[in-house]
């Protein structure tokens, strides 16, 4: 053999022993380690802040919202996510702030003005009372936990009277599932939608 082939063979065996060890390290020691690390410290987070029934049965995650349509809950932030908070496909609208389907909307989509008469007549509120950004908005990634403690303050009053609580109980609810922003300086405070409506039925189930 041709001291040209032993060179090319052993070249070529330096790079699969070079692509073999890379393989491992990065394929399969790295997210090894990355997992056994993420079970230790935060295994609530590693596994999906996952919410549970007593009986250990999974009804959604703390990190993706969920349609309420019933007006004894509190309804999310609108979703472009599919059909709404559809994991597999989330995203927004892509549309402008200036565009006219936006804002109009169509036969297919619901635009800022249908959601502002659908939200002002569900929640009865008149005319002249602003709305949230969050009730006519849909966000960035359509799976959005949350609503701006404004937007829970104007369904409290709806959700008060389908469920025959006193407006106070309602309200420290509200209050004690309100998020203060990040180390107190990043994002805006806010409300976990399925945590908060889980909490008004335990108080249903509670009241005599």
């Amino acid at each position: 053999m041709s001291d040209e082939k032993k060179s090319m063979i052993k070249q070529a065996l330096t790079g699969l022993r070079a692509t073999l060890l890379l393989t491992v390290i990065t394929g399969v020691l790295f997210p090894a380690i990355l997992y056994a690390a993420g079970q230790a410290l935060f295994p609530e987070q590693a596994n999906g802040s996952l919410i549970r029934r007593a009986d250990g049965t999974v009804i959604g995650s703390k990190l993706i919202g969920q349609s309420f349509a019933d007006p004894k809950y509190f309804h999310p932030r609108p979703s472009a996510a599919g059909s709404g908070y559809a994991g597999e496909s989330s995203s927004g609208t892509n549309l402008g702030p200036t565009t006219g389907k936006l804002i109009n909307g169509d036969k297919d989509f619901s635009g800022i003005k249908q959601l502002a008469l659908q939200y002002r007549q569900e929640n009865g509120l008149a005319d002249d009372v602003a709305l949230p950004e969050d009730a006519l908005t849909r966000s960035g990634s359509g799976l959005d936990p949350h609503i701006s403690p404004i937007n829970a303050a104007l369904q409290s009053a709806r959700v008060v009277k389908t469920r025959h609580l006193d407006a106070g109980v309602v309200a420290q609810l509200v209050a004690q599932h309100t998020e203060p922003r990040e180390l107190g300086v990043f994002g805006e405070p806010r409300v976990n939608v399925l945590l908060l409506n889980i909490a008004l039925d335990q108080v249903h189930e509670e009241k005599p």
